[in-house]
């Protein structure tokens, strides 16, 4: 059994090894790099010349490494972007917002690139007392004669995650835009519903060259105070920034994103409540295509960095006009690929979050593998699965990042055909098209002849017959010891007999179910490499040489006991 663990575990990390992602790859071959090439936001390198460096002291005294870039014309003093980077100062390249009138500082993160101190990402960015690296290095920029007291922060991924740590630390931000970024790094980054996100937690720390980091997480398996840290949504109260997050349907913190803006426009602080924006592409992190399904060109036809400099123009040079007419909101809605007349796969706006008002609409799960608009009339009926974590069910596509998984749509024929440890509705095919926009969840009565175990859910969007392709549009996870949260474990399972109720959170999505469509939806144990394997003992992580037992997995849909997918539609 150790022999075999140790062997999956060595297949799912030689890719990282390999490989790299495409955005690692790059901040790699940067930190390589000599402070005179950098990278631009599309991936170009071109020659720089910092204009200054400073290694900036923190509060502690620990100095920061940091560039300074300067428009040529002007004069001064200018209002100023900040870039803080797990990457290497050089990995944004800032010739484009220098020549838009901005002073630019690049900033290594503690401890990484070319600062000073003990790395551990994102540890020091937030608002521990005594350790607040990016409230420092703000309040060092308007200390500046360059700048003149507008500051705002930029970045995608880990560079936007910095953001939102430092958001609630300091009022000395003007603006900021997040992309890619989660807002709760427990139940967005580590944990879903309870399970540690392994295959992307694991895979990045490596590839930073902080494994150690890994053992900490997985130390706090709970919500408590160690998480409290890294959620920026608790601490909308006292941001001060407005924000432009941007991400897309299929990326590893979309949810995070959304939540993101919705806690910052609804409990924000002054300044920063009702301003914020928020963009909703089709992608995945690495905006990877497939070939699995076939995405409409008019994607591409929303300017993102049109809007992006109106955001900044409008908060950092006091521009009242610049986003006159610009909606709140932007997203893309997917749908179905082949048909050219197919409703859907094409950008529409809103003024908020959901688009419009949603009613959640249930499809209840039934013996006969249907979903239906009426819960089981039956006294008793359920189905059953065997999960084995020696065997698990494996990933198919959807919100991944490492290599060593698919990105985005795809098609789960690939292994819902074969597979047995899984369950398997549909709809009847639609007499008409079903929009969805909102976040969607399943609830499940289950039980299972072990103390603990895992339930997955995954939404598809079924093609009709000749076609049929079953195409991956949400998935998730939920432990049945964090049933009833997540802050401390409910009681273990005593036996087969004992029904307990779960919610599986999907996160969001905007899709149109097309005419002689079916909806979807697959139940299982678990999501390979993803999600680390529940052990099926109780235990928060299996470990080498330790008990890995088979579980005799049931989910109920009886009169009584009524599972179902619950969909957000508009209201009537």
């Amino acid at each position: 059994m150790k022999a075999a663990l140790a062997k999956r575990k060595q297949a799912v990390m030689r890719p990282f090894c390999a490989r790299g992602t495409v955005g690692l790859l790059l901040a790699a071959l940067i930190l390589l790099a000599s402070q005179a090439t950098a990278v631009d936001f599309f991936g170009k390198l071109l020659e720089t010349g910092a204009a200054k460096f400073d290694l900036v002291p923190m509060t502690d005294g620990t100095g920061l490494a940091t560039d300074v870039y300067l428009p040529s014309e002007g004069g001064g003093p200018w209002p100023a972007i900040l870039v803080r980077s797990t990457y290497g100062r050089d990995f944004v390249y800032p010739s484009g917002m220098v020549k838009d009138g901005y002073a630019v500082v690049m900033q290594d993160v503690r401890g990484m690139g070319g600062s000073l101190g003990k790395a551990h990402v994102f540890y020091y960015d937030g608002w521990r007392t005594g350790i607040t690296d990016g409230a420092d290095t703000v309040a060092w920029v308007k200390a500046q004669p360059w700048c003149n007291g507008r500051i705002g922060t930029y970045g995608d991924s880990a560079l936007a995650m910095t953001q939102m740590m430092m958001a609630p630390a300091t009022h000395d931000i003007s603006a900021q835009y997040l992309c890619l970024v989660p807002s709760n790094f427990y139940s967005d980054v580590a944990y879903h519903g309870g399970v540690f996100v392994e295959n992307l937690v694991e895979g990045w720390l490596m590839l930073v060259g902080q494994p150690e980091v890994t053992k900490l997480y997985k130390t706090h398996s709970r919500y408590g105070e160690f998480w409290a840290y890294y959620n920026s949504n608790a601490r909308a109260s006292e941001i001060t920034a407005p924000g432009l997050f941007v991400n897309g349907w299929y990326d590893i913190f979309a949810q995070g994103t959304i939540n993101g803006f919705l806690s910052r426009e609804k409990d924000g602080g002054e300044g920063a409540r009702g301003k914020n924006y928020l963009i909703m592409r089709w992608t995945a992190h690495e905006h990877e295509i497939t070939d699995e399904y076939t995405f409409n060109e008019n994607r591409h036809s929303l300017d993102i960095g049109e809007i992006k400099k109106k955001f900044l123009a409008a908060n950092l040079k006091g521009d009242a006009h610049a986003l006159d007419g610009v909606p709140k909101v932007h997203y893309y809605v997917m749908g179905d690929d082949r048909d050219p007349n197919a409703p859907g796969n094409e950008w529409r706006s809103a003024e908020t979050w959901p688009p419009y008002p949603t009613v959640e609409r249930p499809f209840y799960l039934t013996p006969d593998n249907t979903l239906s608009s009426e819960p089981g009339s039956v006294d008793a009926a359920s189905q059953a699965f065997s999960f084995d974590p020696k065997d698990p069910h494996p990933n198919y596509g959807g919100a991944n990042l490492m290599p060593n998984m698919k990105w985005g749509p795809y098609d789960q024929r690939k292994f819902s055909t074969t597979r047995k440890d899984l369950l398997k509705f549909a709809t009847e095919p639609l007499q008409e098209p079903l929009e969805i926009a909102g976040r969607v969840r399943v609830h499940l009565h289950v039980s299972s002849d072990a103390p603990d175990t895992d339930f997955t859910a995954k939404l598809v969007d079924v093609f009709p017959e000749g076609d049929s392709r079953e195409i991956l549009m949400l998935d998730n996870i939920r432990r049945v010891k964090t049933r009833f949260g997540f802050n401390d474990p409910a009681p273990l399972l005593k036996g087969p007999d004992e029904l307990v109720e779960l919610d599986i959170d999907l996160w969001s999505i905007a899709w149109v179910f097309n005419k002689g469509h079916r909806i979807g939806l697959h139940i299982s144990s678990s999501n390979w490499p993803r999600y680390e394997v529940n052990c099926n003992t109780g235990a928060d992580h299996p470990v080498e040489g330790g008990e890995m037992r088979v579980a005799r997995n049931r989910v109920h849909m009886d009169r009584d006991h009524p599972s179902a997918l619950y969909l957000p539609v508009k209201a009537e």
